[in-house]
């Protein structure tokens, strides 16, 4: 388990599971289709993962499915920081 998806995973425990060892949650375990996250509290995921992470929300197209589970949260913010960080490497040149 990579450490993004530690912190996802804690995050969401803390946030909507409490009482679960992140541990015991399973990287492709469907968040949505389970019910551990509803529309609202989509909303809050994304804005954490914005925060957290610094993706700028406004220059990408969101996707529910990008947060369908731990690790797809984790392949949206490794996507959307490598494209951010190619954008401040080329600024640099």
């Amino acid at each position: 388990m990579s450490t993004h998806q530690r912190e996802i995973s804690e995050y969401l425990v803390t946030r909507y599971l409490p009482g679960t060892p992140a541990t015991e949650l399973p990287g492709d375990y469907d968040l949505l289709d389970n019910g551990v996250i509803d529309s609202l509290s989509l909303l809050e995921l994304v804005g954490w993962v914005s925060e957290r992470y610094a993706v700028a929300l406004d220059q990408i197209d969101l996707n529910p499915d990008d947060f369908r589970s731990v690790a797809a949260v984790d392949r949206f913010i490794a996507r959307n920081t490598r494209v951010r960080d190619a954008a401040l490497a080329a600024e640099k040149e």
